[in-house]
């Protein structure tokens, strides 16, 4: 005789949940309250109740405002987590209607919410079903995405698990169903001018309608795709460890060796090890002409999303988008430790390192800078140099040369912190630190 336990683990979706979690105990379930994340939360909820006592379950709602039914939304999460003695993290998202495509900004803000609150031994599970895996597909079609894009949706990769994956959506509507689940219907879903939408609403039902296992399919062709990009980057990471530098830059001289496409494949394996999004064929190729073929003398520079590519000394380095400092000078007391500008830290008084210089007079007013020009003698060396050289001598990238802090004791350039102290601030009573 089957008992209740017995059949309840003989679900399809409460099997398939049970399979994906793998021995994992603390999960974070992002909860939108549709029928799919309603689904998973309540399929992980039997397996607490009846399967698995030890497993620690939290729900996450992320209220991105943009609809008038948000409000609503987040209080019927709430309600249903409390019936599910689950608890339930609210987040509130901004975004901006007018700053491009919606999806995309709505995507990663959820997602950096979701990661804010996500511990280290959680993970993250997500409700995406078989179909969307066959959307996510065309849309990366769409994008003439190669096997990368084409693989569509990984199951599982670090602290994120999807694990419905192999689920449709039909199986997910009839468990609702079947269990009297309550959930909310957002109306955007209906919008087809979302691309998403419009291939869920037009073109996939005429697919599936005609193939009735194409999304299966699908799935497996991304799948494919997914095992031939392992197998590129696994056949290339004896090399790519090679030239790639203990600060993630790049090294371009065994680049110039490769054809185009073992060059663009190092190139996306460089990009994936950044955590950037990853950059359209064209992109790559101005890149690679504009940025590591520019001129010996010259200074590159190749904007990408939120980063900047550089060049210096024939490696290619992606950085952050950096504030424009150069023109800032800050007045500094030297009693309490001065917060410098762009997330550079701050600067405190030591008398411990060996880069001493000497006190200022009492006519003397300390302030720090970014940008310097002219000669000058540096302590022990003989005759003057330029800045230029002096930065090229402590093989100081160009973008960093407006980011070191410089003390100055009225108009005189005394030290470059943790670089060089000039002869008129040789001395040994005081030193300075950045943290």
């Amino acid at each position: 005789m089957i008992n209740q336990q017995d059949q309840i683990i003989d679900e399809t979706i409460i099997q398939t949940i049970l399979h994906s979690l793998k021995g994992r105990q603390s999960l974070l379930i992002a909860f939108s309250g549709g029928v799919d994340s309603s689904v998973l939360l309540h399929g992980l909820v039997q397996l607490k109740r009846h399967y698995l006592p030890d497993l620690q379950l939290r729900a996450i709602y992320i209220h991105h405002g943009l609809s008038q039914n948000a409000d609503h939304w987040a209080e019927h999460c709430h309600q249903q987590c409390q019936t599910w003695q689950v608890p339930l993290i609210i987040e509130k998202v901004k975004l901006n209607a007018k700053a491009g495509n919606i999806e995309e900004q709505a995507r990663k803000a959820r997602y950096q919410a979701i990661f804010k609150h996500l511990s280290h031994n959680e993970t993250l599970c997500t409700a995406q079903h078989l179909d969307d895996q066959c959307e996510t597909f065309f849309l990366a079609l769409k994008r003439g995405s190669g096997p990368a894009g084409l693989a569509a949706m990984p199951q599982e990769n670090k602290q994120h698990l999807r694990p419905l994956l192999t689920i449709t959506r039909q199986q997910i509507e009839h468990y609702a169903t079947k269990y009297k689940l309550t959930w909310i219907e957002d109306e955007s879903n209906q919008d087809d001018h979302y691309d998403r939408n419009f291939l869920r609403l037009n073109v996939l039902p005429i697919l599936n309608h005609r193939w009735p296992h194409f999304s299966q399919m699908v799935a497996r062709s991304a799948e494919l795709c997914q095992q031939q990009q392992d197998l590129i980057e696994e056949l290339l990471q004896a090399e790519f460890s090679q030239i790639i530098g203990k600060q993630g830059q790049l090294s371009i001289t065994p680049l110039l060796d490769y054809t185009e496409y073992k060059r663009n494949a190092i190139l996306r394996m460089w990009f994936k090890s950044q955590q950037i999004n990853m950059p359209t064929r064209q992109q790559i190729a101005l890149i690679w002409q504009t940025v590591a073929l520019a001129k010996e003398d010259a200074n590159p520079k190749f904007l990408l999303h939120n980063r900047q590519i550089r060049r210096y000394q024939n490696q290619l380095y992606l950085l952050p988008i950096y504030q424009d400092i150069e023109h800032e000078i800050l007045n500094w007391d030297l009693v309490s430790p001065l917060i410098l500008p762009d997330n550079l830290g701050q600067l405190q008084v030591d008398y411990h390192t060996d880069l001493a210089c000497r006190l200022p007079l009492a006519n003397e007013q300390i302030t720090v800078r970014f940008h310097t020009q002219g000669q000058f003698q540096i302590v022990n060396r003989h005759g003057s140099r330029s800045i230029k050289k002096l930065w090229q001598e402590h093989r100081m990238p160009p973008w960093q040369r407006t980011r070191i802090p410089l003390i100055y004791y009225n108009e005189q350039l005394i030290t470059a912190v943790g670089i060089f102290v000039t002869e008129q601030g040789k001395g040994t009573e005081i030193s300075f630190i950045q943290k």
